[in-house]
């Protein structure tokens, strides 16, 4: 076990008792106020414990109660996907002229990086952070050219940091020695109530965007960015998630990524705000992500019983997936996601905690 302590600031590292044959560890960042643990499987958040007005800390997130079953993760709690973050039209895009063909793991599409991917991995522990006014992990993965079918060595690093702010940062890089695509985020799932109460249709979500992309009956972008006005989609202000996550059958409640207001600078962001009255709890994302999926856990079906002891139903928490828009690869007018060797892939993602 190692221990590193900066002020009220400590960062704790253990192995993973059920699969330290495999190198699992699990890592644990404080601040004396919110408490964040990690593993280095799939490079997930495993906890994030925060106060409520009256000072009650609930882990907010969902996740599971062994470790072991993240080696599965069919609903991706907390991981990271990759190499790209949510769906890619019939597994397939044309790149430099070459037709690229991914595995395909939902129906004709190809999902969050594909049947094993980042989400299922084990990844390396690259380094802590232990400075003054954060600490945190920096996590690494090498992605071996054809894995998934991406072209490409991809070397990605991601580290997750926790200041005296309350505020959690995750920093994304990678580099590649060919052209790939390549798009990142975590899949953290948030109910404000700690799943006290186990749906999310009273917490307030305020989304900072005024467009979305149009999805087909794949649930992929059909190319047009639409206007949220008069729409179940528009969160310019906030507003209940359950006034309007009836408003899409299909999708069994909400799944669209927005277009976030001044994506195009690649500075940080405001992104989405979500609240929750009775325990006062806040979730403040920043961002430099040109979108965010905003997924309500539609598919939840009692079958998980999760940390918090509690079974996780349908539209138990939210999902505010940070990303590049889907299905770029085949979508010219969307930000470019390809990566070439010699660039450097970023994002940042700052989800920031309060009481209010």
């Amino acid at each position: 076990m190692q221990q590193a302590k900066s002020n009220s600031l400590s960062l704790r590292y253990e192995q993973a008792a059920q699969l330290r044959d495999k190198g699992v560890c699990r890592i644990v960042l404080q601040n004396g106020e919110v408490e964040v643990a990690l593993t280095n499987l799939g490079c997930s958040i495993l906890s994030i414990d925060t106060p409520d007005k009256n000072g009650d800390c609930k882990n907010i997130v969902a996740g599971f109660s062994s470790i072991e079953d993240y080696l599965v993760n069919r609903d991706y709690l907390g991981c990271v996907v990759g190499r790209y973050a949510n769906r890619i039209a019939n597994g397939r895009f044309m790149l430099d002229g070459k037709p690229i063909l991914l595995s395909l793991n939902d129906g004709v599409t190809h999902l969050h990086g594909g049947v094993e991917g980042f989400h299922k991995k084990i990844w390396d522990v690259q380094r802590f952070i232990n400075k003054e006014e954060q600490v945190g992990i920096v996590f690494s993965y090498l992605s071996r050219d054809g894995e998934e079918g991406y072209p490409g060595n991809l070397d990605v690093t991601v580290s997750y940091s926790l200041n005296k702010n309350n505020q959690l940062c995750i920093e994304y890089s990678a580099e590649t020695d060919k052209a790939t695509p390549v798009s990142l985020t975590n899949h953290s799932y948030f109910n404000l109530t700690g799943f006290d109460v186990p749906v999310i249709d009273d917490h307030l979500l305020q989304v900072n965007a005024s467009a979305y992309t149009e999805k087909n009956e794949q649930n992929v972008p059909t190319g047009s960015v639409l206007s949220v006005e008069g729409t179940a989609l528009d969160f310019r202000q906030p507003k209940k998630i359950g006034s309007g996550i009836d408003s899409f059958p299909k999708d069994v409640g909400y799944d669209h990524n927005f277009v976030l207001e001044d994506h195009s600078t690649s500075e940080v962001v405001f992104a989405a705000k979500l609240s929750e009255p009775v325990s006062c709890r806040s979730l403040t994302v920043f961002t430099s992500a040109p979108g965010i999926q905003v997924y309500t856990a539609n598919y939840w079906d009692s079958s998980i019983k999760g940390v918090q002891g509690q079974l996780y139903e349908k539209h138990g928490a939210v999902a505010l997936e940070t990303q590049a828009f889907p299905d770029s690869p085949n979508q010219p007018s969307f930000p470019n996601t390809i990566l070439y060797p010699g660039e450097k892939y970023s994002l940042k993602t700052i989800y920031a905690f309060g009481v209010e």
